[in-house]
């Protein structure tokens, strides 16, 4: 590839570039023959060369046109890559999961991280696993436990969808050019049920936001669209306390309330 390449900001670049560093994702995401492998964002192709060499085939989603030309040189056809020019923040994953289920890889632009996810929740049932390089504070953000500083709609949602594994850290010199902050490898696996009763998902998916939008009031201003205090008590949730406080458990309560 070529190394020329300017990164570019408005696309969120940072190539990685560091070998031990990439044999070290290749090893946790552990790509077989047959694997329905799916590369967001593939760049530079750091990632892409070892995944196909493990997989034998590989389908990558690129947006930077000139990357996309430098990539079908170096993967031409017959070399095993199907590459998608193209958004992934609009792409229907679903339409690649004809044949089973997908295995969703990538070092992920950090300015689109959040709402790719979110995009790629809403499709989870079309995907087997997800492996992705994302800024540390956002797998933080996935992973936090009610009552912290990090716990918000991100971290209910991604619960809700999946089970989230963090897995390597990543520092910035094992990028090109070297972000300001430090990455984490996280690992996200969809639930084949899901860990709470939620008679509509759109209901929690609307409560969660509500409830978040304004963190540091409490439910009973946050949430009085959508629930009276009454039934937040009866239901057992105290009206006065903040979002960050309640468990994944509890928002599918409130949800579920009629």
């Amino acid at each position: 590839m070529n190394a020329t390449h300017r990164p570019r900001k408005r696309f969120g670049q940072n190539f990685l570039r560091d070998a031990s560093v990439i044999a070290r994702i290749v090893a946790v995401i552990a790509p077989r023959p047959g694997d329905r492998l799916v590369e967001i964002g593939p760049g530079e192709g750091a990632l892409t060369g070892p995944l196909l060499e493990a997989a034998g085939t590989l389908t990558a989603i690129e947006l930077d046109r000139d990357l996309v030309a430098a990539l079908r040189t170096r993967f031409p056809p017959g070399s095993g890559l199907e590459l998608i020019e193209g958004d992934a923040l609009s792409f229907d994953f679903r339409a690649l999961a004809v044949d089973g289920p997908l295995r969703l890889v990538g070092n992920l632009p950090y300015n689109i991280s959040t709402p790719l996810l979110f995009h790629l929740f809403d499709q989870h049932a079309a995907v087997a696993d997800m492996h992705f390089m994302l800024q540390k504070e956002v797998v933080d953000r996935l992973a936090a436990a009610p009552g912290s500083k990090t716990y918000g709609r991100l971290s209910v949602m991604a619960q809700y969808a999946c089970a989230v594994t963090p897995l390597l850290s990543v520092p910035p010199g094992a990028f090109r050019p070297p972000p300001k902050v430090d990455s984490t490898v996280v690992r996200l696996v969809p639930h084949a049920k899901p860990p709470v009763a939620v008679d509509d998902p759109e209901r929690l998916r609307r409560l969660v936001t509500a409830a978040f939008a304004q963190r540091r009031k409490t439910l009973r201003n946050t949430l009085r669209d959508h629930i009276d205090a009454e039934a937040m008590r009866a239901a057992g949730v105290d009206p006065g306390r903040r979002a960050e406080t309640l468990s994944l458990e509890e928002f599918a309560h409130l949800a579920n309330l009629s």
